[in-house]
């Protein structure tokens, strides 16, 4: 093992909820030394969001939990004017400084990249928002909702009785992070290479769109709007949620094989040389035939039992979970991507840990989210800055 692949990397993290959170949250999964830089008295919103009031309370709330482990808490006001020159000295030592505040914010501290780069040429600073720095809707407030609305997310689920419909998670927010991660991380080894740091711009609405590549082509190349189908796979047929005897089964016949192996382990040859279904494109226009002949045969037996004589058979087939059982899967287990982690007052909590597996530098979890300027003074001290100066800071209202 030669440790972890981001070890000797120090972020300074002036992020808040999600999106940016989300993005740190894996550099310190990867061994970075994240500094989470607060606000004195509340700290991050997510430290009061989540289903457990009494977490909410301690400003450990369920949301904050979930994407801060492995960071050091410093409390910090950066509109004093001592705040302002510890930051800048917490700059001076930095590899990569994160935010997510509206554009313009920074700039009004006087902690512009312009600023801060003078300071640091070597700095990686990512800024995250919702439309990017420039633009026309640059300075419009952004939640999840309301970027899953504007990138057409929203438009393309559900179906013609339900419709538009969010994704049940905060996908804009998390893919958002997902986004800066990468993109930190290269500008990383392009400064290993030049010795060059840059500015990184990241939009939410960016980040979401392509990830609709194939709808979106279908629409910019071959000029077809996408149609809401529900749990209906477009690309192909049979391919979505049929019933079973005791519940659903995802079924993805996505092959001209895949579709013949599923009308023999059926026992309904006769639908391969039906002029209806013989062929791929012609399926896809007939799914509404077709389903209900599919379910007659699908509800003798339960889910469990199709599952596993379909995959048996080369056919893809999975249950449906619900959240609970998702997360309790033996696979999951195998995989280790959650661990026990134990926190000090509350106990052990189920995180998730780094998903992509490193074979010589692997990701891991060493320390749990911490309490509001639990490392401030540590954090201060490794600046040059004595108790004393600390205690007169606290009266002050600057940590």
């Amino acid at each position: 093992m030669s440790g972890q692949i981001m070890h000797g990397v120090r972020v300074l993290d002036l992020t808040n909820v999600l999106a940016g959170p989300f993005a740190t949250l894996h550099l310190a999964l990867m061994g970075a030394e994240v500094i989470k830089i607060e606000r004195p008295g509340s700290g991050d919103l997510a430290r009061q969001l989540g289903a457990l009031v009494e977490l909410n309370q301690q400003g450990m709330g369920t949301s904050f939990l979930a994407q801060n482990a492995n960071k050091k808490s410093v409390t910090l006001n950066t509109k004093s004017p001592e705040g302002k020159e510890i930051f800048k000295k917490l700059v001076k030592g930095a590899d990569v400084l994160v935010e997510n505040f509206r554009p313009g914010v920074m700039d009004r501290l006087g902690l512009s990249y312009d600023v801060l780069k003078e300071i640091n040429p070597g700095l990686v600073y990512c800024a995250i928002s919702g439309f990017g720095q420039t633009g026309p809707d640059a300075k419009k407030p952004a939640y999840d909702q309301i970027i899953q609305g504007l990138s057409g997310e929203m438009a393309l689920n559900g179906d013609e009785r339900l419709n538009p419909l969010r994704a049940g998670f905060p996908v804009c927010d998390t893919v958002g992070g997902l986004n800066a991660a990468f993109a930190v991380m290269a500008a990383l080894y392009h400064r290993e290479r030049t010795g060059e740091g840059q500015f990184i711009d990241i939009a939410m609405l960016d980040s979401i769109m392509p990830l609709m590549g194939w709808v979106a082509a279908n629409l910019l190349i071959a000029g077809r709007e996408p149609v809401p189908m529900g749990n209906d796979n477009f690309t192909a047929a049979p391919s979505g949620v049929f019933r079973t005897g005791d519940g659903y089964i995802n079924i993805a016949a996505n092959k001209q094989q895949q579709w013949e192996d599923l009308c023999h382990v059926l026992g309904l040859p006769e639908l391969k040389t039906d002029e209806r279904f013989k062929k791929r494109d012609v399926r896809k226009h007939n799914r509404k035939e077709l389903t209900p002949l599919l379910e007659e045969k699908l509800m003798e037996r339960s889910t469990t039992e199709w599952v596993e004589l379909l995959n048996a058979n080369s056919v893809p087939s999975g249950a449906i979970l619900s959240l609970g059982e998702a997360l309790t899967q033996p696979q999951l287990k195998h995989r280790e991507t959650l661990e026990d982690v134990e926190l000090e007052g509350i106990g052990n909590i189920p995180l998730f840990n780094l998903t992509a597996k490193f074979s010589e530098t692997p990701g891991e979890i060493t320390e749990s989210p911490p309490r509001l300027s639990a490392h401030t003074e540590e954090v201060l001290a490794g600046i040059g800055i004595t108790p004393e100066a600390l205690a007169e800071l606290k009266v002050n209202k600057v940590i």
